[in-house]
């Protein structure tokens, strides 16, 4: 604290009303102001680049505010409705040749037996080196279940029509058993071929997988044996003229009941609109001769892949039938040229051709697939091989 002089008499003392010698009033000094504070100094911004002096700052954009009633979604959202996916194969002819060598030689060897375990082989190869979105198919089948199935078949549905054909000439009987016993024979056949087809379908697809998640067909026999019979009737009554119609009706009962996971396939064709391109290619078989079949079968092919959906997404094929009649020349070339040791290059030209003008293009969440494997046997399978029946599309 500081002291404080009287007026009057001069005297130092600490502060107080009055002098405390003479008695005088005295003031108190006013007090003395504090120093400011230390005030921080702050750098200088560093000058805008030469290219942007004198050009004005824009304005910060406003933050994005949704429109009422509409829901916002993230740029990942349906991103991917106009992606365009494909098939591909990686396989090589030399590598599945080296199977088939060691299917063929083992099969000589055991009698046969070993071509059902050399097929598995062959598949496994070919869904292995298919990939779709990065990654692999798989095959599952095994060689016994084959053997059983085709044992089966061969029991059950084989010997009945082996016996109607046969046991009526060894018996000695007469033409008025023969003939209805071969009408009966052939019959039965006809229904044997859906059940075949259907069967075989139903197991490959059972057996095959792609991220882990199984394919499955879900159709009714009785409904494609229906099918299946009255088109055949019809297409031999028309002599031929409804077989568009019914190839289209088949196709989109074993398309549409097929599934991957729980996701299924849809087809939306209709078979009256191959009719005229079949009828022109019916005139024009002896002039072109039988070579304009090639561009009836890619429309046909074209015309199915086109109407095949696989949930929101849609396949698309560009094959045109001079391209499929390379194809198949080709592989007719080098089977002769081979003696028929081409055969492997033949099932990989075949495969990369099916894909190389194939797509699938929209909308599709492959990750909320989820799995619904179903039940085969291999009973059907083995039907068709008896039958020489294959359960492909297109």
């Amino acid at each position: 604290m500081f002291g404080m002089k009287c007026p009057k008499c001069g005297l130092m003392q600490i502060p107080a009303p009055t002098c405390k010698s003479c008695g005088a009033a005295v003031e108190a000094p006013a007090p003395r102001p504090s120093p400011p504070p230390a005030q921080v100094r702050r750098p200088a911004p560093p000058p805008p680049p030469a290219a942007q002096v004198g050009k004005p700052v824009p304005p910060a954009a406003p933050p994005i505010q949704p429109l009422a009633g509409v829901e916002w979604k993230s740029p990942r959202a349906g991103g991917d409705a106009g992606k365009t996916r494909r098939l591909s194969f990686h396989g090589t002819g030399g590598s599945l040749f080296g199977i088939h060598i060691v299917n063929v030689f083992l099969t000589l060897l055991t009698l046969g037996t070993y071509s059902f375990w050399g097929r598995v082989r062959v598949r496994k190869y070919l869904l292995s080196e298919t990939a779709f979105e990065g990654d692999r198919f798989a095959y599952h089948g095994t060689g016994r279940e084959l053997l059983s199935g085709y044992s089966k078949a061969m029991l059950v549905f084989g010997l009945p029509i082996t016996l109607l054909h046969r046991v009526p000439e060894l018996l000695g009987l007469g033409l008025a058993v023969q003939i209805p016993a071969g009408i009966l024979a052939s019959g039965i056949g006809l229904v044997f071929v859906p059940i075949a087809m259907v069967g075989a379908r139903r197991y490959r697809l059972s057996r095959t997988s792609w991220r882990g998640i199984r394919l499955s067909f879900r159709g009714r026999l009785a409904d494609f044996i229906k099918l299946f019979v009255k088109g055949s009737l019809l297409t031999m009554i028309t002599l031929g003229l409804y077989y568009p119609v019914f190839d289209t009706r088949r196709y989109a009962f074993l398309a549409s009941h097929s599934y991957f996971g729980n996701e299924k396939f849809h087809f939306d064709g209709n078979g009256r609109d191959l009719f005229w391109s079949f009828v022109l290619t019916l005139l024009l078989s002896v002039p072109t001769l039988g070579l304009c079949w090639f561009w009836f079968l890619a429309k046909k092919q074209r015309y199915f892949w086109d109407h095949t959906t696989f949930g929101p997404a849609r396949f698309h094929s560009t094959v045109t039938g001079g391209r499929l009649l390379l194809l198949k020349l080709g592989n007719l070339l080098l089977l002769l040229v081979t003696v028929g040791l081409g055969w492997s290059w033949v099932l990989v030209r075949n495969a990369r051709f099916a894909f190389a003008y194939l797509t699938l293009g929209g909308a599709l969440d492959l990750e909320a697939i989820q799995q619904e494997a179903q039940v085969a046997s291999a009973t059907g399978e083995g039907l068709a091989d008896f039958l020489d029946v294959d359960f492909a599309l297109g």
